[in-house]
């Protein structure tokens, strides 16, 4: 049989891992302290050990626990039994019994953070909603932006709040399942609180319930250009490659634009939906300064981000739809944004003409470029290859997923020296290092640097380049003909070739690549 668990008196039926598990109770809990809800079947918040003193499987000095992981319920009762008083809970997610265990050599203790997930049971795969990982297929950081103006009003904004609860308890909130946060629109936004601050729903409910309403004009552009900047920084919880969403609860319309704030939560790679309640109705178009304030403001026009509620009565049906949306991280189209969704190639002539000193700046040029953009497995990517005659993959798109690896291997590039053949490196490049990668999400992109002309063809090479999804930009130095340069760069021409004289001028450039490739990604997208 398994070994036991060694397990605190506070561990919780939802702390636990498996379906069934043997556990190890301390001795000495403080009986007082036990929270209990229910008698026999007990709800996953309550605690494991207390539950056993509670049912008469152990006594006060502790012992084997088999813990059986069971189906949410409704009211759960309230029983005195062993000195433990359970409290009514009207119901949970899930829940679990205790029978006496077989005693066995104990693991380590786990203490209070175990992260679990329940097995599926095969109905509901998406319902792991009661442990404290939380619902791991919903990958999201959201900050619900709650209308707190006067157009809503006190009573509406308190079944607002039970909106936004019930939205939050079905998402599956948890230490890997989703996180959110609350910001309060009205004449001044209040971020009230942040994704670090609760990782379980209950601790979410009761934040939503103690929220105030703070009255005042509908600024909802203002909040959501503040929750835009402001609100998914790393320090406030936000999650590396892990969505970020606002969802702008608005009731009848805003007082002011939504424009500019739309533009700025693209321009952060955040995906806005709108969910308007009670929408401008045909004698009251005539206040609202744009009728059109929905679209400007999502993520995208294409009818996804949009969610309309007739009123803020009997919304309970209106869940479940939007909470699928908010967990479909597929459609998240506006999550990718140049930063962290390219593969940037960086070609780099290696010929005697360079020298050691000028090919050290050419490698603090590529530093510079590649530290503007998210490195990592699930982001952006960065190669290099040096080229002579000859082509020597220095690394590939796959070789490093991390910011400092890339830039340390940059640095560890040794300067090879001998003649230019830039068609043939171009060739190369594509084969070897694009080809890997070209049905992949990320869109790829060339920067060939050189100090010189070449010795073979270098447009029929960058048309096929450029025929297998690659953007080229060439970056010319000293002696490198603009015809070349020219030849081998993306259209329009003009934008993608770079020249300058000395090689301490391709520091000035750094800025118009990265928003080269920036201006390449979006219009690619449109």
């Amino acid at each position: 049989s398994l070994a036991s668990t060694a397990i605190t008196c506070f561990t919780r039926g939802l702390d636990l891992r498996k379906g069934t598990e043997d556990v190890l109770c301390p001795a000495n809990c403080p009986l007082w302290q036990f929270y209990v809800f229910g008698d026999g079947v007990y709800a996953s918040l309550s605690s494991i050990c207390g539950a056993a003193i509670h049912s008469g499987v152990i006594t006060n000095a502790g012992g084997a626990v088999r813990v059986q992981t069971l189906p949410g319920q409704e009211n759960y009762p309230a029983v005195n039994a062993n000195g433990i008083q359970s409290q009514v809970l009207s119901r949970w997610a899930s829940s679990f019994s205790v029978t006496a265990g077989t005693k066995n050599t104990a693991l380590e203790a786990v203490g209070r953070s175990v992260s679990t997930a329940r097995p599926s049971t095969g109905k509901r795969p998406k319902k792991t909603l009661d442990k404290k990982a939380g619902n791991k297929d919903c990958k999201a950081d959201i900050a619900f932006l709650i209308d707190g103006s006067y157009n809503i009003g006190q009573r509406r904004f308190n079944l607002q709040k039970n909106f936004v609860g019930k939205v939050a308890v079905m998402l599956g909130i948890g230490t890997e399942g989703p996180h959110v946060g609350v910001v309060q629109a009205s004449e001044h936004p209040k971020i009230e609180f942040y994704l670090k601050n609760f990782t379980a729903a209950k601790e979410v409910l009761f934040a939503i319930k103690e929220l105030g309403f703070r009255g005042g004009n509908s600024n909802t552009g203002k909040a959501l250009k503040h929750t835009a900047q402001k609100f998914f920084s790393l320090e406030n919880g936000a999650r590396k490659g892990i969505p970020k969403i606002i969802v702008v609860f608005l009731d009848g319309w805003p007082s002011d634009d939504l424009e500019e704030a739309g533009i700025v939560a693209r321009e952060f790679g955040v995906n806005v939906f709108i969910v308007s309640v009670a929408k401008p109705t045909t004698e009251e178009l005539g206040m609202v300064q744009d009728i059109g304030f929905v679209d400007k403001a999502v993520c995208r026009n294409n009818g996804f981000f949009s969610y309309q509620m007739p009123t803020w009565f009997g919304t309970t049906k209106y869940v479940k739809p939007l909470v699928q949306k908010l967990c479909s991280h597929e459609q998240m189209l506006c999550s990718k944004t140049c930063y962290n969704s390219v593969n940037i190639g960086f070609l780099i002539d290696g010929s005697s003409s360079v020298g050691e000193s000028n090919f050290r700046l050419v490698l603090e040029f590529v530093s510079n470029v590649a530290k503007a953009f998210e490195i990592s497995d699930i982001g952006s990517k960065v190669a290099a290859v040096q080229f002579t005659y000859d082509q020597r993959t220095e690394f590939s798109f796959t070789d490093h997923a991390t910011k400092e690896k890339v830039l340390s291997a940059i640095r560890n590039i040794r300067y090879m020296s001998g003649g230019t053949a830039t068609g043939d490196a171009i060739s190369f490049t594509t084969r070897n290092v694009f080809g890997p990668v070209k049905d992949g999400p990320n869109k790829n992109f060339l920067v060939v640097l050189t100090d010189g002309q070449s010795y073979d063809d270098v447009r029929g090479p960058a048309a096929a380049a450029q025929k297998a999804g690659i953007t080229v930009f060439s970056v010319g130095v000293a002696w490198a003909p603009l015809d070349d340069l020219k030849d081998m760069a993306s259209e329009p021409r003009e934008s993608h070739t770079f020249f300058t004289r000395e090689f301490t001028g391709l520091e000035q450039m750094v800025p118009d690549i990265i928003r080269g490739i920036c201006k390449d990604f979006l219009d690619s997208k449109q």
